[in-house]
């Protein structure tokens, strides 16, 4: 399909500004647009909240006939469908839950060609009378949104989403768009390869986000440390993520305890229960959800905070696509992964027991291992990170934890020596602590009845603390000189072929120095401070709040998001300039037609009234 006549060439601007209430395109949406408008295919590799859906909006836009958007998650086309009905574009979405009436008058809306936006599952739209239906119309573009669902490489992998190489066939001529925010090399070429797309523009944008604090932390006292970044942002929404489901119930019942808004999220909670807990998040509300990645996809919510991993992920393409959920708004947002050595032990003995074809087992390895190294890094964090996706930082970010509080290594090649000796002397059948105690000398019934307190081993390390032979220990694992026993006792054992050299002193073996970081500032105080100088007065901050108590009672009154209606980084930007009339609040950037005709009245009188 060519793209629509008689449009002016600067059309695509035309309707940002118009429609979305922005002056111009960031980065590489302008670049990809005008491939879509010319009929091209595209596959746009942005980061989470760089702006990918404006890649296919403004097109869709601008072309004539319908766009077809589709998307794994029901949360996230009724998101964007609201946001788009906000700026007062025809978009709807077809998934299981609509109510029949409304399943029928999105039908006669799309066969009358009144949708410029119609969002759908891989199932629905490949169901044959959807397919049928959507042949009959014009369709101005195809776009697959989470594109890296489509790859087996990926790390949110689904089986249905190969059945859209079809989309070629089935629209001949039909520009396609695949959308990730995250995908290795490897992944973006099967990307490619499944949708049968060969001649796609690949767009790939830089994946730094300045504006998160990437930070790791070896596993002391996981509660306390989970607690004192809680305690940095009291008030403000985040994610906590946990490897298991019993682990997502536990937190969540402990935070709540402790006063903290805290809800659970897993797949296998009731579906009324997952709805309540999604709908608190989605609301605004200040909640903490803590969740599996069953709570993956589909958040369009700008304002979280803080994401928090409480057991360390897979693959360095998953930490990435979940960290990112955080500080989609461009605002100062923190990240933290909390990681020990039974969580990279356990992981590894998931990978070597799946059933997944051996292929696929070596990619999943080299993944993992990158993860790995990712936690023990003393390097810059975000360099390495960014390094998983084939983009080099020229310089260290400055704002990780590394960069911030730089960890020193040292030459630990004795202590690792003395661990793995003490691992071998005991028979390779005990758990950290019982290892850690003949270090350092401590007897106990265990210790004394085994007779462990008579080895040449026996308070090697007295001079050092349980932690210190802690890190040593998950350093050693992380390397893959010693293994965890899955059991119940997860007991050390050594492995030969990498423990072997350490012992013989063949291998030097330098350890990081697990120190303590200095407190961070309050993340919500800068925050506060920073909107306060940007405004140059108190008055911009009470604006700002009677600006957002305006926004809840119309978000609830409506049923959506507060964020559909305008993003927090609009609300400040109307408290500093305080416009004076409706020509003024128009130039607001996120201040589109539609918004201004709908809001620009009320948002004039709370201006006024606080002055």
């Amino acid at each position: 399909m060519d793209a629509a006549p008689h449009l002016p060439e600067d059309a695509a601007r035309e309707v940002l500004r118009r429609v979305f209430g922005f002056p111009s395109f960031r980065g590489l949406q302008e670049q990809v647009i005008a491939q879509v408008m010319a009929g091209g295919d595209a596959l746009v590799l942005m980061p989470t909240g760089g702006g990918k859906s404006v890649c296919y909006q403004i097109p869709a836009l601008c072309r004539h006939g319908t766009a077809i958007v589709i998307s794994p998650l029901i949360a996230l086309m009724d998101d964007q469908v609201a946001a788009l009905r906000q700026l007062g574009v025809a978009a709807a979405a077809l998934h299981s839950e609509l109510e029949p009436d409304e399943h029928r008058r999105i039908g006669r809306e799309l066969d009358g060609g009144m949708l410029d936006l119609l969002y759908v599952s891989p199932e629905r739209l490949l169901s044959p009378g959807t397919l049928e239906r959507l042949q009959r119309q014009e369709i101005a573009l195809v776009a697959i949104d989470e594109a890296h669902c489509v790859s087996q490489w990926g790390h949110e992998f689904r089986p249905e989403y190969r059945d859209l190489a079809r989309l070629a066939q089935l629209f001949p001529g039909v520009p396609r768009l695949a959308l990730t925010a995250t995908a290795d090399p490897r992944t973006r070429d099967d990307i490619l390869a499944a949708l049968d797309m060969p001649a796609a523009e690949v767009f790939t944008a830089s994946f730094h986000r300045p504006n998160l604090h990437i930070a790791a932390e070896a596993k002391s006292s996981e509660t306390q440390q989970l607690l004192s970044l809680l305690a940095r942002h009291a008030g403000e929404a985040g994610i906590v993520y946990c490897g298991s489901r019993n682990k997502t119930e536990r937190t969540a019942a402990s935070l709540a305890a402790k006063g903290i808004p805290a809800v659970a999220f897993h797949a296998g909670l009731a579906p009324q229960v997952k709805r309540d807990a999604a709908g608190r998040f989605r609301s605004g509300e200040p909640v903490v959800v803590v969740a599996t990645i069953a709570f993956g996809m589909g958040i369009d919510r700008p304002d979280v905070r803080f994401v928090v991993h409480l057991d360390m992920p897979d693959s360095p393409e998953a930490y990435y696509q979940q960290i990112g959920r955080a500080g989609r708004d461009g605002e100062a947002s923190e990240t933290l992964l909390l990681y020990g050595g039974e969580d990279i032990a356990r992981a590894r003995y998931w990978l070597n027991s799946s059933a997944a074809p051996e292929a696929q087992k070596r990619a999943m390895r080299t993944r993992l291992e990158a993860m790995i190294s990712l936690t023990e890094t003393t390097q810059c964090r975000t360099k390495q990170l960014l390094a998983c996706f084939g983009e080099e930082l020229t310089e260290p970010c400055g704002h990780c934890d590394t960069c911030r509080n730089p960890v020193g290594r040292f030459d630990g090649t004795i202590d690792a020596q003395k661990a793995l000796s003490a691992v071998y002397r005991t028979g390779q059948r005990f758990g950290a602590l019982h290892v850690i105690a003949v270090l350092m000398g401590k007897t106990s019934d265990a210790i004394v009845q085994w007779g462990h307190d008579r080895l040449p081993t026996f308070g090697v390390g007295a001079e050092r603390t349980r932690e210190f032979w802690r890190g040593v220990i998950r350093q050693l694992i992380a390397r893959g000189a010693l293994a965890v026993d899955s059991g119940e006792f997860a007991s050390l054992s050594l492995v030969e072929d990498k423990a072997r050299p350490i012992l013989r002193g063949q291998e030097v073996v330098m350890l990081r120095e697990d120190i303590l970081a200095a407190p961070r500032p309050r993340a919500r105080a800068q925050r506060a401070a920073a909107t306060l100088a940007a405004s140059g007065s108190s008055e911009a901050a009470g604006l700002f709040e009677a600006l957002r108590q305006w926004r809840a009672g119309e978000a609830k009154a409506q049923g959506v998001p507060p964020y559909v209606i305008f993003h927090d980084t609009t609300l400040r930007e109307l408290a500093a300039v305080r416009p004076r009339d409706m020509d003024e609040l128009g130039e607001v950037k996120g201040v589109g037609a539609s918004k201004l005709t709908r809001y620009g009245a009320a948002v004039l009188a709370v201006v006024r009234d606080s002055q």
